[in-house]
Parts: C-alpha cells; sequence; structure tokens
C-alpha cells in the first residue's frame, strides 16, 4: 500500500483505468501539459498521450457536449470542470441530454460518462471557485452524485464512477486534496455508488455529512466525547442514489441527528435528508433533526471565509442542544 493523498489517489485511479481500457478519454481546461489546476492529472499526458488526454478550450458547455457525443459513440469520457463555479454553463447539457438520454431513447443509447468537480471551500479562493453545487445534481434524475471524504474513498468510488454506465458527477472537495494522506491499495479497487460509510460508531447522535464535514464532525465527536455524549458518523460518500437505510437505521439506534453540510441551508441536501428521517423514522426521534449548514449568502471571499464554514463548534452545540432536548 501507498501513503496518498486524495489528488494523488485519484490521480492513481485514472491511470489504472485508463490501462485497462482504452476507450477512456479524459478532457478539460489545462489537465494535459500542465496536469491540471491542482495537479490531479498529472503525468497521465505523458503516459497516454494527446489524443487521450485533451486540453480543452475555457467552455463547459462543450466539454460536457463533447463528452455526450463520445459517450454515445462507445468512448468513455471523464471530463474536468476546473472550478465548482464553472459548473453552471453545463449544466444544460448535463441536465437536458446526459440525464435524459436513456429514458429519450427508450434505453436504446446510455450515457456512461464521469464530470469531475473540485468543489467546495476552505482554500481562500476568489468567487466562482468555492461552490457546493451538489443539490442541483441531486434533484436530477438520471445523474448519480458522489463526493469522498477519503484518499482510499476517492479512488474506489471514481472507479466505480468510470465503470458505471449512468452519468456521474464526482465532486473532490479541494481542501482534502492535499490532506490528510492514508493507505491507498495499489491494486484496483470498487466501493459501490449508493453505500454509506460508518466512520465512527455512537449511541446518542448521528451525524450525517459528506466530503469535508466529515472531518469537521469528527472534530465535534472528539469534542463531545470528553462530555460523555457518544456521536454516530455517517459519511454519506453517495448523494444520489442516497443510502437512506444507513441513515435511518443510525437515527433509530441513537434518536438525534444533526446533518451537516457547507451549501446554503435552504434546499440543502439536509433538507431532504431531514424529510426522510421525518417520514420514515419520526417515532425514533428524541429531538427534532438539526442542520448545521451554510448560509444563504454567496460564499464571502477569503478574509471571511471561515465565517460561512460550519465549524465543530456549532456542531457540538447543536448536539449538546439536542441532548437537552
Amino acid at each position: 500500500m501507498a501513503l496518498l493523498n486524495m489528488a494523488q489517489a485519484i490521480n492513481m485511479a485514472l491511470k489504472q483505468e485508463m490501462e485497462k481500457n482504452k476507450k477512456i478519454i479524459l478532457l478539460g481546461e489545462d489537465i494535459g501539459v500542465d496536469g491540471g489546476v491542482f495537479r490531479v492529472t498529472e503525468g497521465l499526458l505523458e503516459k497516454f498521450g494527446p489524443d487521450r488526454v485533451i486540453d480543452t478550450p475555457l467552455a463547459e458547455s462543450a466539454i460536457v457536449g463533447a463528452s455526450i457525443g463520445m459517450a454515445l459513440y462507445g468512448l468513455k469520457p471523464v471530463a474536468e470542470i476546473q472550478f465548482d463555479g464553472f459548473l453552471y454553463p453545463a449544466l444544460d447539457q448535463l441536465i437536458s441530454h446526459a440525464a435524459k438520454m436513456r429514458n429519450r431513447s427508450r434505453g436504446r443509447f446510455s450515457c456512461p460518462m464521469v464530470i469531475r468537480v473540485p468543489c467546495s471551500g476552505g482554500i481562500h479562493a476568489p468567487e466562482h471557485h468555492s461552490e457546493s453545487p451538489e443539490a442541483y445534481i441531486v434533484h436530477t434524475p438520471g445523474l448519480k452524485a458522489v463526493m469522498p471524504s477519503t484518499p482510499y474513498d476517492a479512488k474506489g468510488l471514481l472507479t466505480s464512477a468510470i465503470r458505471s454506465q449512468d452519468p456521474v458527477v464526482f465532486f473532490e472537495p479541494k481542501k482534502l486534496y492535499r490532506s490528510p494522506k492514508m493507505e491507498v491499495p495499489d491494486k484496483d479497487y470498487e466501493i459501490p455508488i449508493g453505500k454509506a460509510r460508518i466512520v465512527d460508531e455512537g449511541q446518542d447522535v448521528t451525524f450525517v455529512s459528506w466530503g469535508t464535514m466529515v472531518h469537521i464532525c469528527e472534530e465535534a465527536s472528539a469534542m463531545l466525547k470528553e462530555k460523555n455524549i457518544s456521536a454516530e458518523i455517517i459519511d454519506l460518500r453517495s448523494l444520489s442514489p442516497m443510502d437512506t437505510d444507513a441513515v435511518l437505521q443510525s437515527v433509530k439506534k441513537t434518536g438525534r441527528a444533526v446533518i451537516v453540510h457547507e451549501a446554503p441551508r435552504t434546499l440543502g441536501l439536509g433538507a431532504e435528508i431531514a424529510a426522510t428521517i421525518s417520514e420514515a423514522g419520526i417515532l425514533s426521534l428524541k429531538a427534532p433533526v438539526k442542520r448545521v449548514t451554510g448560509y444563504d449568502i454567496p460564499m464571502p471571499l477569503a478574509r471571511h471565509e471561515n465565517l460561512y464554514l460550519p465549524n465543530a463548534e456549532r456542531v457540538k452545540k447543536a448536539a449538546e442542544e439536542l441532548m437537552r432536548f
């Protein structure tokens, strides 16, 4: 096993899958010569050549549109959208075409493609570079959405995404690209899309989260242990399809739930999870479901970013309020 960060684990998954499948084509802005803005695709142009690692113009709609065409004609495109805030010009292609292709063709065509999207805040980037647009994707039938929180999960989930016969939007939290490192198997492996991970078992309260916020939940859990409060942490990993059974089983055990995400609060994915708990698990609840989220404002620029992002103290406070209810 190698000790890798998330960027290196993703690079390994891309390399191994490209070695196995000559139909895999990478495309995106600066992914070739420069190895991507975050160097995630570093070395792949030299190994596989410009016919399989394609530097594109600054045109997100064209990148995704070209990927759809490639997918329909038997290739396996893995496209990179350079930053989360640049995804919006491509939503027409994703929502109107990629997501609907199987239904539109009555099963004659599928659209097996992966859209990699560096996402979320925490790196003090400028406007349009620190957003969390996962709810747009999850709201769209026909698209799968994944967001890992560890290097191990990143490699296994990306391998599954590449091998999927559906379009998958693969969100990569930018803050986690370089830390933390962990052991990642050299051989290829898959983590099933649609299966959550129990990060830590607990008895008193359930934390449900994904991406960078999983680590915030771990920090909050450590703080709560000092007060003899035991938190169970669920890392969804897959946002669509979502492992609601894992969430409900945990809430059935603890009777309390705190949902933590970085995206704005209103109509964020936390609202859907809270509704699911209310519909299917309300008799297990000992207190109302709480959400700890970003605010309903644009992500502030660098100096005020930390005022926007959920932190361990906010999560800890929410859990303590539930325990006092």
